[in-house]
């Protein structure tokens, strides 16, 4: 079975499924990097573009992705849950399934995703940090990437977090492979996985101070020394645009 025929976005009619298509705009980028204070050497200084996500995605959603939705959801419905409590939005984006999820519910989601006959997603091939400072309340995201190998398929989970509360629940009970990605997500982010084991730096020295993939992380460097040169650290470089 192939593993995403929703490649093309198109549904039972062989139309795309139908989105938000200004998404949630979230910032202005200015150049080609969003460098800012001089530090764009790339010559596009003068570039400006909008930052946007994905927004929710209406049905169908074309070919399985309505019937992964529809099993969760009703899965959910029979311990309880209202499917809307759990699941804030459905994206379908560039080919890929995406279900937005309150943190507060992200193992009950994930356990009932691992388990239920219909969906089966055995797999969690981990977790990814991502930081974006214009997402107002939400500035923190965590992003699962789960795999079924019975039905032969992939999807997105996705739970955001405001950096004034970096909390999230840890899903190493449902899928231990996570152990190891919770702890870098931790380390490169400030993502705090309540209920892991052993929430310990993975990559930088335990006394290592502040989260070094997070936009509002200092640049730094170290100035390169050449023969008869030398090269300024890159928050000192000027810029060419």
């Amino acid at each position: 079975m192939s593993e995403n025929p929703n490649h093309d976005e198109q549904n039972d009619s062989g139309l795309p499924a139908p989105r938000d298509e200004t998404g949630e705009v979230i910032g202005v980028r200015k150049g080609m990097f969003g460098a800012n204070n001089g530090g764009d050497t790339s010559g596009y200084g003068g570039l400006v573009r909008t930052v946007s996500l994905p927004g929710a995605t209406s049905r169908p959603y074309g070919g399985w992705f309505d019937e992964v939705a529809d099993e969760l959801e009703g899965a959910l419905e029979e311990q309880d849950l209202l499917p809307g409590n759990a699941i804030e939005k459905t994206v379908v984006d560039r080919g890929e399934l995406t279900f937005h999820i309150a943190r507060e519910h992200l193992v009950r989601v994930a356990r009932t995703l691992r388990d239920d006959p219909a969906l089966r997603f055995e797999l969690c091939t981990g977790v990814s940090g991502v930081h974006f400072l214009g997402d107002k309340g939400r500035e923190l995201h965590a992003v699962y990437h789960l795999r079924s190998l019975t039905h032969g398929r992939l999807i997105r989970l996705e739970v955001s977090a405001p950096d004034s509360d970096r909390h999230i629940p840890s899903l190493v009970d449902v899928y231990p492979t996570n152990d190891w990605h919770e702890r870098e997500a931790y380390d490169f982010f400030g993502l705090v996985f309540d209920g892991h084991p052993a929430l310990t730096r993975i990559m930088m020295p335990d006394d290592w101070q502040g989260f070094p993939q997070r936009k509002d992380y200092p640049l730094g460097g170290i100035a390169v020394e050449y023969k008869g040169a030398q090269i300024p650290a890159p928050d000192q470089r000027r810029s060419y645009s």
